[in-house]
């Protein structure tokens, strides 16, 4: 094993082969590490995944991943064109990262998706700084939208156990359970920095406090924050859901008599039904013969087959889903991105078939055609308030924002589980 031991004129010679041995070893590390053209650096746990599915290449959809990460914590307004002015002085900056609203929320999710799937320490301390920041200023006021980022706080919590989280989600979740405001029959009002929303129900908060609540109800051992989640759902469901079709309008209120506004099939409301309902029943782990899972699924399964001859031609959905572009209805994307995920996971987790997963490829393709070189999700529309007709979602303008972002990882992040 040691022959300059025994010869010690072999000694040199030994040590020259050593060297070149480990140089050569080296250098065919780096090769391996050196990202191609247009990856980023970074990518290894890629490393070990097949090539191409699809037509489309691991590195490439994780560096789509990273780019939309990237371009999520830098995203400025710059004119401020989409600031939150309050009427008592206060300012939410909604676009940038360094503020509090739920499209920050979403963003956080988005990210935590991706750390959960590679494990990367840099992407939890994206998360866990922003944390840090905005508990030291404080935040704005509790509201349905601003309790968005708590269900992210709530994995976070649960992974780390760090101990300052607890008395955040504490306090959030109580508000939740016992301050926020309901509608008739206990809905959760959706209450927002600029409108009470009185007697109103909202596709939106399913994402925004409903599933943080029943999240921290499991980390904290509350139940009896799961059975209100639980209500919500079924409340939600049977008063957004347009029966006839399977898709969701965009609202509901309790006043005037009852009824859905300007009766929206509105892209991004439905979105955030076809992602919560998978994440719901798998966050609860609802058995086979759960009939609130039976009651779910049928609900999921009915919105997904009225999504499918819906989808325009270059894999996209309109922001109104059943009014042609003609008529100002633009295709958007992070809708787009919202359904794909949705039909993806419930497709992995066997909530429905596979008869979907040509639809949810496409979409795949179309949010990866529409992410631009530095990271920007294209065709976002922004924040949607209620509409009381049509016109109103025609006339919202786009712009990068940070649940664009998110949602193209979340169904970037999903999609990568068909290389394993």
């Amino acid at each position: 094993k040691f022959p300059g031991i025994i010869f010690p004129e072999l000694l040199g010679a030994w040590v020259d082969i050593v060297v070149i041995a480990a140089k050569v070893c080296t250098e065919e590390a780096l090769l391996k590490r050196t990202p191609a053209d247009g990856q980023v650096e970074g990518n290894s746990y890629a490393d070990t995944m097949p090539l191409e599915e699809h037509g489309l290449k691991s590195a490439d959809v994780h560096d789509k991943v990273q780019r939309l990460i990237r371009e999520l914590v830098n995203i400025k307004d710059t004119t401020g064109e989409f600031l939150l002015k309050l009427d008592d002085g206060r300012i939410i900056d909604t676009k940038g990262w360094n503020d509090w609203e739920w499209t920050h929320g979403v963003g956080l999710y988005g990210i935590w998706k991706y750390y959960e799937m590679t494990g990367d320490p840099e992407y939890l301390e994206i998360i866990e700084s922003w944390f840090r920041n905005r508990f030291a200023e404080g935040h704005k006021g509790k509201n349905i939208n601003t309790m968005a980022v708590f269900l992210t706080l709530a994995y976070v919590y649960e992974k780390t156990g760090n101990q300052t989280y607890l008395p955040w989600l504490d306090s959030w979740a109580e508000w939740a359970m016992h301050d926020l405001g309901r509608t008739k029959y206990g809905g959760m009002q959706h209450t927002t920095y600029l409108e009470i929303n009185d007697e109103q129900l909202w596709d939106d908060t399913l994402m925004m406090t409903v599933m943080p609540l029943a999240k921290i109800g499991l980390v904290l051992n509350r139940p009896h924050y799961v059975a209100e989640a639980k209500k919500q759902f079924l409340l939600h469901i049977q008063y957004l859901q347009d029966s006839p079709t399977g898709l969701f309008f965009h609202g509901w209120t309790f006043a005037d008599g009852g009824h859905n506004f300007a009766r929206a099939r509105w892209a991004r409301g439905n979105a955030w039904v076809t992602i919560v309902i998978p994440e719901f029943v798998e966050l609860l782990g609802l058995q086979s013969d759960d009939p609130l899972r039976f009651h779910l699924l049928n609900t999921l399964d009915a919105q997904i087959s009225a999504l499918v001859p819906l989808q325009a031609e270059n894999g996209l959905w309109r922001t109104l889903l059943d009014v042609p572009e003609e008529e100002g209805s633009y295709v958007e994307a992070s809708a787009t991105a919202g359904f794909a995920y949705g039909m993806l996971k419930a497709q992995r987790k066997r909530y429905v078939g596979k008869e979907y997963e040509a639809t949810a490829i496409r979409a795949i393709k179309a949010v990866i055609d529409n992410i631009s070189p530095e990271g920007e999700l294209l065709n976002t529309s922004f924040g949607t308030g209620m509409g009381h007709d049509l016109q109103h979602y025609k006339d919202i303008p786009r712009t990068s924002m940070p649940y664009g972002q998110a949602m193209a990882m979340m169904a970037l992040v999903e999609f990568l589980r068909v290389y394993y």
